[in-house]
């Protein structure tokens, strides 16, 4: 491929790392605010949290974007721009998979823990936030590391937007060179390597919240007094 033509592909590499950054944070805040809803001791909050669940993971991806894109200006009478439209689009989609990760992670919290903190007079975000959470992230690394692989992929769905991201620039590339096996073969691997970077950095993070969670503190050794009286003479 020419100069021109690397340029234009990575001008979608970087398009798509930005809307990858964007949908992650919106995803993450979604996934903790619902799942944290999924165990409130309110019905009507853990209801309204598993409606909303239901109804993003029940709906298409694709679907949504277009919704987001060409539903809501009409309605309100605003028009986003094709990154903030993908971002809302894909953040709260893939949000609500990620609330189902940390209500189960909160869920596998030993409940000898919470009632530790209930006898110790904690407050319930003291809680959460003092027993719960350090235990349950750790926990919830690795499926949060596959469902950001998920959505790397799904950010090629923006491409019908017309946004220029990886995808949609690799189709340019396409028409302008009549030749598909070695484009695709290009962003095929653009793809991979993209996510095999997120998987290392999931797992380094993985490790380094899970150092130290369950463990003593170390204590400096003493020596051991030498035996006195009787013992010490037959010495």
């Amino acid at each position: 491929m020419t100069s021109g033509l690397w340029e234009l592909v990575l001008q979608g590499v970087w398009v798509t790392i930005q809307l990858l950054v964007c949908s992650a944070l919106l995803a993450t805040a979604v996934s903790f605010v619902v799942g944290v809803a999924r165990t409130h001791r309110l019905w009507i909050v853990r209801f309204l949290a598993g409606f909303y669940t239901e109804v993003f993971r029940g709906t298409s991806a694709l679907v949504m974007i277009f919704w987001v894109f060409f539903v809501l200006p009409p309605a309100f009478g605003w028009q986003l721009v094709p990154l903030w439209a993908g971002t809302l689009a894909l953040g709260l989609t893939y949000g609500a998979y990620g609330a189902e990760i940390v209500r189960g992670g909160l869920g596998a919290v030993d409940p000898a823990q919470q009632e530790g903190g209930i006898a110790l007079s904690f407050t319930p975000w003291q809680r959460m936030r003092l027993i719960l959470l350090p235990q349950a992230v750790p926990e919830m690394i690795p499926p949060f590391s596959n469902l950001l692989v998920e959505l790397l992929k799904g950010t090629a769905l923006v491409s019908v937007m017309g946004m220029g991201d990886l995808a949609f620039s690799g189709n340019l590339v396409r028409l302008a060179l009549q030749e598909s096996a070695e484009i695709y073969t290009y962003i095929l691997l653009i793809y991979f390597v993209i996510a095999f970077l997120l998987t290392r950095v999931m797992r380094g993070l993985e490790k380094k919240l899970k150092a130290g969670v369950g463990k003593a503190p170390r204590t400096k050794k003493t020596a051991v007094p030498e035996p006195a009286g009787i013992e010490a003479g037959l010495r």
